[in-house]
């Protein structure tokens, strides 16, 4: 079992860490590090100083240079810290060699997002996937590391002959990931089942960036309620439900947020849970466009999308948080003339971009939704059509 040292506790001080490669800008790793705040305070951790050091490429021992670093461990002893993120992925030798120097935790944005969905996993099956994904993180880094790992009972952890302690590990390891994947398939094998015994209904998907509102509009549409919060990562196990407009039944599923540099073998343990978008007919793809960075984000998801194989389906694109978009842009000295300006630039933009596949809404003061029900209810109709058109007849 790996070592659950890492998930927060209290609300511990940390402080973040990321070096400005030579492909990125300053403004961009400053967006990298905010997010990587919002990250620290869902964990349980308050961000008090962000550090950046431009290097061409991160130093192999410590990832930021031995200046850097002094500065680093200065203010960790003076201010108290508990623990130092690192926006990138490091190694265990650079865990190792940075904690020798600061003298405090030294956790990257992978386990940092690892933490997370382990505290978030309520299923069976989200948790096996986050176990797999912990150990298939843990398993390239057991050089300096083997401490992380507690032996259990005299079978997979008893030692073979002549083996050094990195080879027990790395074999204990080896066998935990093989347990887990065969659990995995049982369980996916499971849902499988459920999801084809669901019967002839259009399925629907929301899919979307993390904390874009995604389950505020599926409660709203479902009038079901799903755990919804400020949070990144609210919702990680898949919530699906039977949803019937105007006499036209289908099926919503609110599904897990995507995010930049989610770590690799979280998205293949995850493939399962992502099994709802792959599969879906129609997706909804919600969008905080009160957002700075919107357009990076509708981007990243569009990748995802595209790496999932489930990027040509039919898609409506919710702009949603339309309250937030105004309180942030529009002032008291903007005439309503010019505000309505500005709004009917914006949605002609988008109507031009997604082919008019798109809606502006606030599901949280409740604005615009009978549009989106109306043209999820058209989308939904329209693909009964291709699919089961001998079910039209009923609605």
């Amino acid at each position: 079992m790996i070592e659950k040292k890492k998930i927060f506790k209290k609300e511990e001080k940390s402080v973040l860490v990321s070096v400005i490669q030579k492909d990125q800008t300053e403004a961009q790793v400053d967006e990298y590090l905010d997010e990587l705040a919002f990250l620290a305070e869902t964990a349980g951790a308050k961000t008090i100083k962000s550090f950046k050091q431009k290097l061409p490429h991160p130093d192999s021992r410590t990832f930021v240079g031995k200046g850097k670093l002094e500065e680093i461990k200065q203010y960790v002893a003076l201010k108290d810290i508990d623990v130092v993120i690192f926006d990138d992925e490091l190694s265990g030798s650079q865990i190792t060699n940075i904690e020798k120097e600061v003298k405090c935790r030294v956790i990257d944005r992978s386990d940092l997002i690892l933490d997370i969905f382990a505290a978030r996993a309520r299923t069976a099956q989200a948790k096996v996937q986050v176990e797999l994904a912990q150990y298939q993180y843990i398993l390239p880094r057991l050089k300096g590391m083997w401490s992380h790992l507690e032996r259990q009972g005299a079978g997979i952890g008893s030692r073979g002959p002549g083996e050094t302690e990195i080879e027990t590990d790395r074999r204990i390891v080896k066998d935990k990931i093989t347990l887990l994947r065969k659990r995995l398939q049982e369980i996916d094998k499971q849902a499988f089942t459920q999801r084809k015994d669901r019967g002839e209904f259009i399925r629907v998907a929301l899919v979307g960036y993390t904390n874009v509102g995604k389950s505020t509009i599926m409660n709203l549409i479902s009038k079901s309620e799903v755990f919804a919060e400020n949070k990144l990562f609210a919702t990680l196990d898949t919530t699906t439900r039977k949803v019937v407009f105007e006499n036209t039944p289908f099926l919503l599923s609110d599904t897990v947020g995507f995010i930049r540099k989610l770590p690799h073998h979280l998205v293949e343990s995850f493939k399962s849970t992502l099994d709802e978008v792959r599969e879906a007919d129609v997706l909804l793809h919600v969008v905080d466009i009160s957002h700075d960075k919107y357009e990076d984000q509708i981007a990243v998801v569009n990748k995802t999308l595209q790496e999932l194989k489930a990027f040509n389906k039919p898609v409506l694109t919710i702009f949603n948080k339309m309250d937030l978009y105004r309180q942030k842009y529009f002032d008291e000295w903007i005439s309503d003339e010019v505000k309505q300006d500005i709004e009917r630039d914006l949605k002609e933009k988008w109507i031009g971009l997604t082919n008019n596949n798109c809606v502006f809404v606030s599901a949280i003061e409740k604005q615009n939704i009978e549009e989106l029900r109306t043209i999820i209810l058209h989308k939904v109709r329209d693909m009964y059509q291709i699919k089961y058109p001998y079910k039209t007849v009923f609605f």
